[in-house]
């Protein structure tokens, strides 16, 4: 994990580079977009995977293709190869993200799984803080392929310990059963509606980052993709919000929705209409990923005194005034400083609500579907933040081109990311434990294969 969110933090910033070497910037947008497309399909091979065989198989698979899709990239002659790169690799990140969830699930019992999500998250702190700016300077005074390269052998000792290490112990996984897992039979969702959804996301990711009927049409056409296939990767009745495992994956959708659009728009902000130094904004994305560690702490430590559910709402909460911040900020008498406060404090939500709603999945799952759950709540992650952004995206340029002023648009943009955090506030108590008082007994230790997602890229 520690590497993945390396990988991830020093990768970003080096891409729109990477896409002015090879003659590609007008493809950027799918190149960006590609890795959190291919997310999902990984997400979905990596449920089913870790059921069936347990999560040492995906985990072994996910690691080695991390390495692969490296080497892919940095050797890119063309914007093509570099999309491909970034797409493989995004498989990959979803078959770890859902293979170190559903491990956590199985091996842990329940008073230990929130500490271990939250070292999870530790793991992106020295990241946030190492990545980006060592990154930059290796592209600098080297280049931006060296940066690639140098990932891969990074990955390379921990993808070779992984293949000698837990190989002849794959075939320990089988079904297990949290310490309320249902009966249910587990839907497996077919892999031609996840190769469509990932598809989709990525059209709509490119379609929004422009303004015209080329790309409105590229807009719509995912959206609708969108709609008619992503249920077929979700629980059922998710989008009812029935209480137990689908509404724990609805509100991971819209926790992840609000709070990745408000980390890509108010940088944004800050280095458009505010006009603030890149270091400002290099804080804000720091502080954040700070921010996000510290509140999962926090959570790992009120395991058994506080109900899951409400702190869920507590994190919708706490989202909702980094919301009311942000629109705050757009006002020109208020500092710039302000606006990366609000990025801190949504964090702190995200860092209390998105531990807990794996919890909850990982509880709520069906017998010997963990991997399931897992699944799903990396499908909803990435779906969430793919429509959220892409409507706020949409707003965003549709006021934009009506000249109504610098700082409007984002007005507007963080107006409607009221929506999402309120919807979550008040239907955190449909992911409610059926029995809380079992929360604090320890459940036998299980052995099969389940897990955190990548939110935290």
């Amino acid at each position: 994990m520690f590497l993945a969110g390396f990988a991830a933090l020093a990768v970003m910033p080096l891409l729109p580079v990477a896409a002015r070497d090879l003659d590609g910037v007008a493809l950027y947008p799918l190149v960006a977009g590609a890795f959190v497309a291919a997310s999902l399909l990984g997400g979905v091979l990596g449920g089913t995977w870790a059921d069936r065989a347990g999560a040492r198989r995906p985990l072994m698979a996910g690691v080695v293709l991390t390495v692969v899709t490296l080497l892919v990239s940095a050797t890119s002659t063309t914007i093509w190869q570099l999309a491909l790169g970034r797409f493989a690799d995004g498989i990959a990140a979803g078959l770890v993200a859902v293979s170190v969830n559903a491990a956590i699930g199985q091996s842990y019992p329940d008073h230990i799984r929130a500490r271990a999500l939250a070292l999870m998250s530790a793991c992106w702190i020295v990241p946030s803080l190492v990545g980006p700016p060592l990154a930059g300077l290796v592209a600098a005074w080297w280049s931006w392929r060296a940066v690639f390269f140098g990932l891969a052998g990074l990955t390379l000792l921990p993808a070779v310990a992984a293949v000698l290490l837990l190989r002849g112990r794959a075939a320990q996984g089988g079904a297990s059963q949290g310490a309320q897992g249902t009966e249910e039979p587990v839907r497996r969702p077919a892999l031609p509606a996840a190769v469509t959804v990932s598809a989709a996301a990525a059209l709509t990711q490119y379609g929004v980052s422009a303004w015209d009927v080329r790309h409105a049409v590229c807009t719509v056409s995912g959206l609708t993709l969108l709609m008619a296939f992503a249920p077929r990767l979700l629980p059922p009745r998710t989008w009812r919000a029935e209480r137990g495992l689908p509404a724990t994956v609805l509100l991971r959708a819209l926790t992840s929705g609000a709070y990745f659009t408000l980390e890509a728009f108010v940088p944004l902000m800050l280095s458009t209409a505010r006009r603030v130094p890149g270091v400002v904004t290099g804080l804000a994305f720091t502080g954040a990923a700070l921010a996000w560690a510290g509140a999962s702490w926090v959570q790992g430590r009120l395991q058994g005194r506080v109900p899951r559910h409400r702190l869920v709402a507590v994190g919708a909460g706490v989202m909702a005034a980094a919301v009311a911040l942000a629109v705050l900020c757009t006002l020109p008498p208020v500092p710039a400083a302000a606006a990366v406060s609000s990025m801190v404090l949504a964090a702190v939500g995200m860092g209390l609500a998105a531990p807990s709603l794996t919890l909850l999945s990982l509880t709520h799952a069906p017998v010997g579907g963990q991997g399931y759950a897992s699944g799903a709540m990396q499908t909803s992650q990435n779906l969430g933040q793919t429509v959220v952004l892409a409507l706020a995206s949409a707003l965003f340029s549709a006021v934009s081109t009506a000249e109504t002023g610098q700082l409007t648009p984002f007005v507007w943009a963080f107006a409607l990311l009221v929506l999402p955090v309120a919807g979550t506030a008040c239907l955190a108590g449909r992911t409610r434990m059926a029995s809380p008082d079992r929360q604090h007994d320890p459940e036998p230790a299980v052995t099969a294969a389940h897990p955190e997602p990548m939110d935290e890229t």
